[in-house]
């Protein structure tokens, strides 16, 4: 690995983009390490930024906060752009004028790791699948890490931990995909879980998001790997694959000619065309909740097989894994209510999936910011599945609001809240022992929170002091 020390020491760098999500602190606190002369510049206020400033009090840092001044984005060696700067932005079109390289902290760790990666993306599921795959992996191969679109770290705190010979998953967002592209890298093994409509508040169109995604393994060698899921053909992504192609089923097992599927409420691995599927194990042993989930197991299993892992070593993780925290995550049993968080749902498809997830009544906590993404399917299950609604305050719950009153089950939102102590105490006047208060919200949480995470352990921290 080159020195990162004599390639950053003395820089002149510009983060744009500090946030609230951490990883915008960890790629100055990272850059700081190596002696780099940082200016820090973000939209928001010093009030806004308040935790995430707090995490660098004792840095050298200079900040311009509130605004963003075009010196900063000439006079400089280097722009870091945070995944969440729109790459349309005027001050990155001024940097690329003047010659200015632009990175990200994905680009960087790609140019830097010495290990060949796992990459796992999608709409829905890459942080169940990563994480899998991860625990799946290090019961074998004690020394494999785990990074890429992770709350509160960056890639590029695994860099020194990192050998050749390193077993390396990233989750990967389509916002991370984009800082490959300049580089033309995709990892080695690459999975796509699903892709559904999302971001198209940030996003020209649907397919302008597909198009980011597809990144993971547009630079694939022959020699690598893809992971595909075989129940959305409709999305063509193989016509532009070189690489070697695996799929993962959970409608039909005649279209996975080489990976996983379900089949008489079994798990099997299939190797290839002319070997004989391997049973990995029943359905019924996961602890796992919902279709979708099965779905990331089996996508996992891919991957692992593909990695070379021992099907015991995979099964015993298998029937052990209890999922990720903030999805569909169970909190507690109180007065025989259960409350699930499942506060990483922000966009509607995932809302859906939670609320296919149960047979019992639901108390659902919805809505929020506006990805400007259809509701017509979320309002549908609403009204199949839902006892009452409590909505949080936002444009996309006013979209939600119109579908439910198109379909005649507006009757079942009961109040609108601006805050989860609100909907909490809510949620409570409406449940009935044996019902579920579900976390779910099918939307973004800007403005009411600082971000889904934050949303989420309000509610755990809520429920548990019930």
């Amino acid at each position: 690995m080159r020195d990162l020390k004599k390639d950053f020491k003395g820089k002149k760098i510009t983060v744009m983009g500090l946030g609230l999500q951490g990883g915008g602190v960890a790629v100055v606190k990272f850059l700081a390490k190596y002696k780099a002369r940082l200016l820090v510049t973000d939209l928001k206020s010093k009030e806004e930024l308040a935790p995430s400033l707090q995490a660098l009090k004792a840095l050298k840092i200079k900040y311009v906060l509130g605004i963003h001044r075009e010196e900063d984005f000439v006079h400089t060696d280097m722009i870091i752009k945070n995944p969440a700067v729109p790459s349309e932005s005027p001050y990155l079109a001024l940097a690329k004028k003047h010659h200015v390289p632009i990175e990200t902290d994905i680009g960087i760790f790609f140019k830097y790791c010495p290990a060949s990666v796992l990459g796992v993306t999608g709409t829905k599921g890459k942080t169940t699948v990563a994480t899998l795959v991860y625990e799946i992996i290090k019961k074998e191969k004690r020394d494999a890490q785990l990074g890429g679109n992770i709350p509160q770290k960056s890639p590029l705190d695994l860099l020194e931990k990192i050998k050749k010979s390193t077993p390396l998953i990233l989750e990967l967002s389509s916002w991370q995909l984009e800082g490959l592209k300049k580089h033309k890298i995709s990892p080695h093994i690459a999975c796509i879980t699903n892709i559904y409509p999302d971001h198209l508040n940030r996003y020209k169109n649907f397919q302008d998001y597909i198009a980011s995604k597809k990144i993971i393994f547009l630079y694939q060698k022959t020699s690598d790997f893809l992971v595909l899921n075989a129940d959305q053909e409709e999305k063509n992504l193989v016509k532009d694959a070189k690489s070697q192609i695996f799929f993962f089923s959970l409608r039909n097992h005649r279209k996975v000619s080489r990976g996983s599927y379900v089949q008489d409420g079994k798990i099997y691995f299939l190797h290839s065309k002319e070997s004989e599927a391997e049973e990995i194990l029943h359905v019924s042993s996961l602890k796992l909740r919902g279709e979708h989930n099965l779905a990331n197991v089996l996508a996992a299993v891919t991957l692992a097989k593909i990695y070379g892992i021992k099907t015991t070593s995979l099964r015993k993780v298998l029937q052990d894994f209890r999922g990720v925290p903030h999805r569909l995550e169970e909190v507690r049993l109180w007065q025989g209510i259960k409350f699930y968080n499942d506060t990483a749902a922000t966009n509607p498809h995932a809302a859906v999936f939670a609320l296919s997830s149960f047979t019992e009544p639901i108390v659902l906590l919805a809505g929020g910011a506006s990805k400007k993404l259809p509701h017509e399917e979320l309002a549908k299950k609403i009204k199949e599945k839902v006892r009452a609604v409590i909505l949080f305050r936002g444009e996309a719950s006013e979209d939600l609001k119109k579908e439910l009153k198109k379909i005649k089950a507006d009757n079942l939102i009961k109040k609108e809240v601006s805050k989860m102590s609100e909907a909490v105490e809510e949620s409570k006047k409406w449940a009935r022992k044996g019902d579920v208060v579900l976390l779910s919200p099918g939307a973004a949480s800007f403005g009411l929170f600082q971000n889904e995470f934050d949303r989420g352990e309000q509610f755990r921290n809520l429920v548990n002091k019930l």
